[in-house]
C-alpha cells in the first residue's frame, strides 16, 4: 500500500505532469534531431564543402556522432544533482541549455564565411546539445514514473517517450515545409537556419509550462527521509554515482545492453535513411523526409499501445518483442526501399518504427524500477546514456561508412541483426520490473524484487 507521502496522485494532476514531460522532451528531441536531419541533407555542403559528397556526409555525422559523446557526461552530472537536489531543477536547466544552444545554430557562420571555425563552432554547440539531452530523458520519465501508481506506470511513463518521435515529427515536417517552399539555393543560403531560431520559441512555451509542475513525491519522501538518518546518525549519504555503480552494477549493464538494438534501429531508419534513400536509391529529399514524418506519427501513436501492453503482460515480453522483430525486419526494410517508391519506402521505415516502438514504449518504465529513489536518476541516466555513445552515436556513421566500402545494404542489416542479439541477452538476464512500488526498491535489490519495508534504502 501507497504511503500518504507517495500516495499517486489525482488523475488531472498525473496527466498535467505527463503534459509537462512530453512538452519539454518533445522540444528537446527536436532540437536534437532537427541536428541529424541537417547533418544528412545540408551541413556537409555548408560546413565541409571541400569533400567529397560521401566524405562531406561522413563528417557532417561526425559532429552529430559528438553530441552522443556528451550525452554520458550529462547523465553523470544531471544524475548527480538530480538525485540530490529533485527532478524538476534539472529538467528546467536542461530545457535552457539545449534550446540554447540550438538557437545559437541557427546564427552560426557557415565555411564559406570563417572557413575552419565553422565546423568548430558547430562541434561545440553539438557538444552542449547532447550535454543537456544526457540529463533530460532520466528526469522526464522519472517525474512521471514517481508520480504515477504501479498499475499503469508503462502507460504513463511512456508519454514523455512519444517526445522522440514528436520532436523528429516537427523536426522533420519543419524542414519537409521548407524544402517544398523554398528553391535548394534559397534553403541552402538561409532557409536552413529557420527551423534552429524557431527553437527559442519553442523553449520559452517548454518552461512555462515545466515550472508549473510539482516535485516528484516519491523523491521528496525519499529525501525527508535521508535528511532524517542523516541528522540521527551523523551519517554521510554516499554519491549517487557510487551507489550506483556498488548497489546496481548489474542493471545498469542490463539498461545498457537493452539500448543497444533500441537506439541503433533507431537513427538508422530515421536519420541513415535519409542518405540511403537519396544518394543509393536516387529518391528526391522531399519523398525521404515525407517518409519519416508520416511514419513517425505513427510512431507516437503505437508507443503508449506498447506501453500498456507492457503494464499487462510485462516489460520484458514486449521489449522481446521489439528486439526480435527490428533484427528481423532488416533485410526487408532495405530490400523495400532498394524497390526506389514511396509507397514502399513508407512501408519499410513505418513497420521498423513501430517494432522499435515495443522497445522504446516500456523503457521508461523498465529502466525507473530498476533502481532505488536516491540514485534513480543516476542509475537510469547512466544506463540509457553510456550506451548511446556505442550504439546511437556511431550508427549513422557506421551504415554511411558500411555503405561506402561495400555499395550493398546486406552489411548495414547485419550490423542491426547484431546489435538485436546483444539486446536480447542483456532482456533475459533482467528479471520482470511490472507492479513494482518504487518507494520500496532497496540498495542492490534485483529487478524484480521488493525489499521489505525495514531495509528499504530510498526513503
Amino acid at each position: 500500500m501507497s504511503s500518504p507521502a507517495t500516495a499517486p496522485p489525482a488523475p488531472s494532476n498525473l496527466k498535467r505532469i505527463v503534459a509537462a514531460s512530453l512538452i519539454g522532451t518533445t522540444i528537446e528531441w527536436y532540437d536534437f534531431f532537427l541536428y541529424g536531419s541537417a547533418a544528412a541533407l545540408v551541413f556537409n555542403k555548408l560546413f565541409f564543402p571541400e569533400s567529397d559528397p560521401l566524405v562531406g556526409t561522413l563528417l557532417s555525422f561526425l559532429t552529430y556522432a559528438v553530441g552522443f559523446a556528451a550525452r554520458p557526461l550529462g547523465a553523470l552530472v544531471f544524475g548527480h544533482y538530480g538525485d540530490r537536489l529533485g527532478r524538476k531543477k534539472l529538467l528546467v536547466l536542461s530545457l535552457l541549455l539545449m534550446g540554447g544552444a540550438t538557437f545559437a545554430i541557427g546564427l552560426l557562420p557557415t565555411h564559406a564565411t570563417v572557413g575552419s571555425a565553422a565546423p568548430l563552432l558547430l562541434t561545440a554547440l553539438r557538444l552542449v546539445q547532447g550535454f543537456a539531452l544526457g540529463g533530460e530523458w532520466g528526469g522526464a520519465v522519472l517525474l512521471v514514473s514517481e508520480h504515477g501508481d504501479a498499475k499503469r506506470r508503462g502507460f504513463w511513463a511512456s508519454w514523455p517517450q512519444t517526445g522522440a518521435p514528436a520532436g523528429q515529427l516537427l523536426a522533420t515536417g519543419v524542414l519537409s515545409a521548407l524544402t517544398a517552399l523554398l528553391s535548394d539555393s534559397a534553403f541552402l543560403s538561409w532557409g536552413w537556419r529557420i527551423p534552429f531560431l524557431l527553437s527559442g520559441v519553442l523553449v520559452i512555451v517548454g518552461l512555462w509550462i515545466r515550472l508549473s509542475v510539482d516535485e516528484s513525491p516519491v523523491f521528496k519522501a525519499a529525501l525527508a527521509a535521508a535528511e532524517e538518518r542523516k541528522a540521527a546518525a551523523a551519517q554521510v549519504e554516499k554519491m549517487p554515482l557510487v551507489a550506483v555503480l556498488k548497489h546496481h552494477w548489474r542493471d545498469v549493464l542490463i539498461a545498457m545492453g537493452a539500448r543497444m538494438a533500441e537506439n541503433i534501429s533507431y537513427y538508422v531508419i530515421t536519420a541513415f535513411i535519409l542518405v540511403y534513400a537519396t544518394t543509393q536509391v536516387g529518391l528526391s529529399k522531399q519523398t525521404a523526409l515525407n517518409t519519416v514524418l508520416i511514419a513517425s506519427a505513427v510512431h507516437f501513436a503505437v508507443i503508449p499501445a506498447w506501453g500498456a501492453l507492457s503494464d499487462r503482460i510485462g516489460r520484458r515480453p514486449v521489449y522481446l518483442i521489439g528486439a526480435v522483430g527490428v533484427g528481423a525486419w532488416m533485410f526487408p526494410f532495405f530490400h523495400l526501399i532498394d524497390r526506389g517508391t514511396f509507397g514502399a519506402l513508407l512501408l519499410a521505415v513505418t513497420v521498423g518504427l513501430v517494432l522499435h516502438g515495443a522497445m522504446y514504449a516500456p523503457q521508461a518504465a523498465f529502466f525507473s524500477e530498476m533502481f532505488a529513489t536516491r540514485m534513480r536518476y543516476s542509475g537510469a541516466s547512466i544506463g540509457a546514456q553510456f550506451s548511446s555513445v556505442a550504439a546511437g552515436a556511431p550508427a549513422p556513421l557506421i551504415a554511411t561508412a558500411l555503405l561506402s566500402d561495400y555499395g550493398s545494404s546486406t552489411p548495414i542489416s547485419l550490423y542491426v541483426i547484431a546489435a538485436a542479439l546483444l539486446t536480447v541477452v542483456a532482456i533475459a538476464c533482467a528479471r520482470e520490473t511490472r507492479n513494482r512500488d518504487l518507494s520500496e526498491i532497496a540498495e542492490g535489490s534485483p529487478a524484480g524484487s521488493t525489499a521489505p519495508a525495514a531495509v528499504r534504502a530510498d526513503v
